[in-house]
């Protein structure tokens, strides 16, 4: 046998499977929860990699599903974190991984080097039926180049979806998730999801929308506890769901707007019902912004110190607390400031000079008593307005169902006469469209009024609205501790400042007064004042319900 054939047989190696012992683990991943339960993506996806695994021999093991979309950190996709939690609790086998394409395993260039060295380093095989890797440097150049365009089309993918959801909210619709109490439908008037009121949380969130711009619920909690209690909310204690409240308030879309700032994307007029007025949402913008009328009520008020949690320091404008000092033969209670960094820190206030003080302010907020016939005018005046902005509202309803229904008639005469299939067809959507939109006006119509069933709520509603302006000190004495705190804020914008030298500021002092203004001009610009009574006669403002007339000083 000559050298060369001994040199031949030596360097000859049988081929070596790379696959050999090892057990199959499936990856399959989707892009969102909706292509995982409409489409089969994940099905063929699972189906190829069962073929594959049979070719090579390769016993399959598990199967990894996700639906999980875009870059970003591998560990976010829970099966990726079920699969390495999986390998890494049988260290003695060996598996091969495989999976349908590379932008399945990622769609990030430095998560998709990541993720590489992390099987490498459990001594996983990868296997991609639509790549074949290369641990040489072109093929690690060559997977750097695919891993890439798997990137940029993620990139051009989002930048193509943002540039269409945006357009979509300029025209006045909303691209994203429902809004609560309201659910997102396919509308072939709207071209694409639209967003309807949810028929039993709409009027839930309706009427604690307006009951906290009117008073109704004083604090966001007792909003919270009232939806709590109609199952609006989940399971948790209402106190969890106080910022999700501040949220609903602060939403200028339940009153029937679109705006999103993010994309620069300015407040517009949606195509979407509103389920409160804009005046209803700018009064809660409003009272958001006062000083104590969101605020949770104090777990620790006691008969003891009404007015703890209510008034702050005249200096350092930080809250007051109270305390009961032990003297030589008895107690005796106070009020006094503990910022260390304030002048009046220690220096205690008598709970009977600060207590009489600010009961001696209810009694000057008391509503004059020629004014009482004014005032139920006013209320006449706006509660009737409203009622005959209703009833012309259904009336406009009710004519156009009726030139609706005319419609209909017409079209489907026109379907039945059709000589052309085309015609036919764009006869049906017509009529289908048209259908379409008499059953909104249907469905979201309003019962006819009737004032003789409003009239006994809207009256009790009005006594006590004008007993609390008429005497507030009456009211307040009549009332609980814990009823004292929510009364508080129905009298006072914010937390009252007093001094101990001073007492209270009264110059600029948020009372009753107040109170009342924001109370009848509510709907000040939907409603003439000048033609119900003369304007004050004791200034020249002009102003019919001058504070100055209203109320004794």
């Amino acid at each position: 046998m000559s050298k060369a054939k001994k040199n031949n047989t030596a360097t000859h190696q049988p081929n070596v499977n790379p696959y050999e012992g090892r057990e199959g683990l499936i990856y399959a991943r989707v892009s969102s929860k909706r292509q995982e339960t409409e489409g089969s993506g994940l099905q063929s996806q699972t189906g190829r990699c069962l073929s594959d695994l049979k070719t090579i021999g390769v016993p399959h093991h598990r199967t990894f599903l996700d639906s999980f979309t875009g870059g970003g950190d591998f560990m976010n996709r829970p099966a990726m974190r079920e699969m390495l939690g999986f390998i890494d609790a049988h260290p003695y086998k060996k598996f091969v991984v495989i999976f349908d394409d590379l932008s399945r395993l990622a769609r990030d260039v430095v998560f998709h080097i990541q993720l590489r060295d992390v099987f490498r380093s459990r001594d996983v095989v990868l296997k991609c039926l639509n790549y074949r890797f290369d641990e040489t440097d072109e093929g690690w150049y060559s997977e750097l180049i695919f891993s890439g365009k798997a990137e940029l089309d993620r990139r051009q993918n989002r930048r193509q979806v943002t540039q269409k959801m945006r357009a979509r909210l300029e025209k006045g619709y909303w691209t994203f998730g429902g809004k609560k109490g309201y659910t997102m439908v396919k509308s072939p008037l709207h071209h694409g999801k639209f967003a309807e009121p949810h028929k039993t949380e709409a009027a839930l969130l309706k009427y604690v929308l307006e009951g906290f711009s009117t008073g109704i619920f004083v604090k966001k909690i007792d909003a919270c506890r009232y939806l709590a209690e109609k199952k609006f909310w989940g399971k948790q204690s209402p106190e969890k769901y106080i910022d999700k409240f501040s949220i609903l308030l602060a939403d200028p879309f339940y009153a029937g707007f679109i705006e999103y700032p993010e994309w620069e994307v300015g407040r517009r007029k949606g195509h979407h019902e509103a389920i409160i007025s804009l005046g209803t949402y700018e009064l809660n913008q409003r009272r958001l912004k006062s000083e104590g009328l969101s605020k949770r009520i104090r777990v620790d008020i006691s008969d003891d110190f009404p007015l703890r949690g209510l008034h702050i320091c005249g200096d350092c404008k930080k809250s007051l607390t109270s305390a009961w000092s032990k003297g030589r033969k008895e107690k005796y209670a106070y009020y006094f400031c503990q910022n260390s960094s304030c002048e009046q820190k220690g220096k205690s206030i008598k709970r009977e000079e600060m207590e009489g003080a600010f009961l001696s302010l209810l009694k000057k907020q008391e509503l004059r008593c020629e004014v009482d016939t004014l005032l139920r005018e006013v209320f006449d005046a706006v509660w009737n307005e409203e009622v005959g902005e209703v009833r012309k509202l259904e009336t406009a309803k009710q004519k156009h169902r009726q030139i609706l229904r005319v419609k209909i008639k017409e079209i489907t005469d026109l379907v039945i006469g059709a000589k052309s299939d085309a015609a036919k067809r764009a006869y049906e959507g017509q009529l289908e469209e048209t259908a379409l939109e008499l059953e909104g006006i249907i469905s979201g119509g309003a019962d006819e009024l009737d004032l003789s069933e409003t009239s006994v709520p809207y009256r009790t509603a009005l006594e006590k609205a004008t007993g609390l302006l008429k005497s507030p000190y009456k009211i307040w004495n009549s009332v609980d501790v814990l009823e004292k705190h929510r009364l508080y804020f129905f009298i006072f914008e914010e937390k009252l400042a007093y001094s101990k030298k001073e007492g209270y500021r009264t110059d600029n002092l948020p009372s009753a007064v107040r109170l009342f203004e924001e109370f009848v001009c509510t709907n000040s610009h939907d409603v003439e004042m000048g033609g119900i009574e003369p304007p004050c006669r004791r200034c020249s403002c002009g102003n019919l319900l001058c504070v100055e007339y209203l109320f004794s000083s």
